[in-house]
């Protein structure tokens, strides 16, 4: 087993940094590069990596340290303020996504669930996607990034409480309105008990030891992974959790330096995360799908940023910025994903239904992203000129 994962990263990263070297030259997006490695590595490819479930479970780490992350750039006063401003943007922009995928089900003959399903995973953009190409010293301090991460933020939100449901359609006898409740309640407590920890304990300690720099990089995973962990205990999601714990500490002074010490491990587990949805693409079904999923994809990739510029206009800066920020918010999720697999392994849609939410995502990841590395600033943008990190 040990040989078996040293030689698994073995295949990933001297994989990855050929590919990437490969999309470097052509001005591809990197992230593409990594799903492409696992489709021809993994299960549906060469098989040379038989089982990706292991990796994508240490893939799901990238996302937690990115909403860490995330969480470290936003003041709490400053996140209220942006939830505020775009919570009915969000909410309107997500019904009519979802009514799309819902319509494009029906006509491609799925039954009653499969729509609802594939409905409700169009809702959501990729937060990885949204947030790797955004550049964080140019646009998170400016309108354009202000919007896209409070955006991606509530979807995120529905995002939990859409898999919520679906576990709890998966039991027996449903959901009972009790367990809604408490996860309800578990949020607010959940901000809480994070932010009178940090106040009261937390500061204290990092403040008395701030010299020693592996210390603080220790504390600041065993917070990001320890508020996780509870978040999950209460049912809501270690994502949630994570980000949670990045917004408590985000007044704190040393709160750049955790943000700048992370980076590495974050792009280290993104790497294997973009692997494992290349090695999980299900190529028995694809014949089946994927002339619905081409025409799902295109049309989420068109629909988004239609969407949100008029959605948009009194709250971008110009027509421009609304139209970038339907570019960079235009992909499918990696959400939309784990509803799929939620719903699938549930027995709540068919296998089809969830190969058609894979490939669309998938269609969308790779065109969104090179459409953003082509046209906006990002940090591996293709042209020098809008290279920013």
């Amino acid at each position: 087993m040990h040989n078996d994962i040293i030689f698994s990263l073995f295949l990933i990263f001297c994989g990855a940094a050929f590919l990437a070297t490969l999309a470097l030259f052509t001005r591809q997006s990197l992230l593409v590069a990594y799903i492409i490695l696992g489709l021809i590595i993994g299960p549906g490819g060469m098989k040379l990596i038989s089982d990706p479930v292991v990796l994508k479970d240490i893939g799901d780490i990238g996302i937690i340290f990115l909403l860490f992350l995330l969480g470290l750039n936003l003041q709490p006063q400053n996140l209220l303020k942006l939830l505020k401003q775009s919570t009915v943007i969000t909410l309107l922009s997500s019904f009519a996504f979802a009514v799309i995928g819902y319509s494009v089900a029906l006509v491609a003959d799925f039954n009653q669930i499969d729509a609802l399903v594939i409905g409700a995973s169009m809702m959501f953009s990729s937060t990885i996607i949204g947030l790797k190409l955004l550049p964080t010293t140019v646009l998170h301090h400016q309108r354009i990034g202000e919007i896209v991460i409070s955006i991606l933020l509530l979807q995120d939100i529905i995002a939990i409480f859409t898999l919520l449901l679906l576990h709890g359609a998966g039991k027996a006898g449903g959901m009972h309105l009790s367990e809604l409740g408490r996860v309800v309640l578990a949020l607010p407590g959940l901000f809480l008990f994070a932010f009178l920890v940090e106040r009261f304990f937390l500061i204290k300690i990092i403040q008395r030891f701030n010299r020693i720099h592996e210390y603080m990089f220790l504390v600041a995973i065993g917070w990001c992974l320890g508020l996780g962990q509870l978040a999950e205990y209460l049912q809501l999601s270690f994502e949630i959790g994570a980000f949670i714990a990045g917004i408590s500490i985000a007044q704190s002074p040393i709160s750049r330096f955790i943000a700048e010490s992370l980076r590495p491990i974050r792009d280290f587990f993104l790497i294997l995360f973009f692997f494992s949805l290349g090695a999980k693409i299900n190529l028995t079904t694809l014949s089946e799908v994927w002339v619905w999923s081409l025409v799902l994809g295109c049309l989420m990739l068109v629909a988004k940023p239609v969407v949100f510029k008029p959605l948009l206009r009194k709250v971008a800066p110009s027509k421009a910025a609304a139209w970038e920020v339907g570019v960079r918010i235009g992909q499918i999720s990696e959400f939309s994903l784990l509803v799929g697999y939620t719903a699938e392994k549930n027995n709540l849609i068919s296998q089809s239904a969830y190969s058609l939410i894979q490939i669309s995502t998938i269609i969308t990841f790779i065109v969104s992203s090179y459409w953003i590395v082509n046209c906006y600033p990002t940090p591996i943008a293709a042209s020098e000129r809008l290279r920013r990190d």
